[in-house]
């Protein structure tokens, strides 16, 4: 006589839960990029300005002063808090990116991008917690959330391009990812530490003009992610998580 065994099916409230994971975390993709840009938009606004190598550099103006310089200063606190936050709400949303995507992604490539997908979040986190006054820290997780985009947004959109319900914002990455990378070129030649130092120059605009370009794109990611997974049927979901 053999000896059988039945397995007794998950509750329908735990499968529901389950089924709902990936589209709550992809909205950390929109809840992070949101909460960063309303960061840096009120504190420059309220900023005196801030002390960095024993420089004193008032007033803070948007247009020549970068983000992190509200790392500094009276807003320290408030503005480093938001880069860590930031990134690890948008870290949660590239799971939930990546939990919801169709049968028919390769999980090879489906790796790579959330690899990739997660460099520019694990770069706000280094950002907020090694400001300016840690310059080879602090650019390394600047590099993080400004270059690293330029390979994920093509790597992804390869990837997306051929997936259904997903083929259109894929295509629209492969176009991001060049003008990401023009808009960080602009970036690198607008700023000069001299006139960022004297509160000249436009290195702050140009920043800003970046962050926004590459935060609406994981804002689109985590839109259509939300939308999408709860579409996703149960196979499509057992298939993602086992590859």
């Amino acid at each position: 006589m053999t000896a059988t065994r039945t397995l007794n099916p998950l509750p329908a409230s735990t499968k529901s839960g389950r089924s709902r994971l990936p589209r709550w975390l992809a909205l950390g993709a929109i809840a992070g990029p949101v909460l960063f840009t309303m960061a840096w938009l009120i504190l420059g606004s309220i900023s005196p300005g801030y002390t960095i190598s024993g420089t004193w550099i008032s007033p803070y103006s948007p247009i020549s002063q970068p983000i992190s310089g509200l790392g500094l200063g009276v807003t320290a606190g408030y503005m480093n808090a938001a880069f860590i936050i930031s990134g690890l709400l948008l870290l949660a949303g590239v799971v939930g990116i990546v939990a919801a995507l169709p049968r028919g992604s390769k999980p090879v490539a489906r790796k790579a991008s959330a690899i990739l997908l997660a460099l520019a979040p694990l770069g706000l986190i280094v950002v907020g917690l090694f400001t300016l006054e840690s310059p080879a820290l602090h650019l390394s997780g600047a590099m993080l959330v400004l270059a690293t985009p330029v390979l994920s947004f093509s790597i992804t959109g390869l990837q997306l391009r051929h997936l259904p319900g997903w083929h259109r914002l894929g295509n629209l990455l492969l176009v991001a990812s060049p003008l990401t990378l023009i808009l960080f070129v602009a970036y690198n030649l607008s700023f000069n530490q001299s006139a960022v130092a004297a509160g000249h120059g436009i290195a702050g605009l140009t920043q800003r003009v970046l962050f926004v370009e590459i935060l609406t794109w994981f804002i689109a990611l985590g839109w259509l992610a939300y939308r999408r997974a709860g579409l996703a049927t149960p196979s499509d979901r057992q298939l993602n998580a086992l590859g």
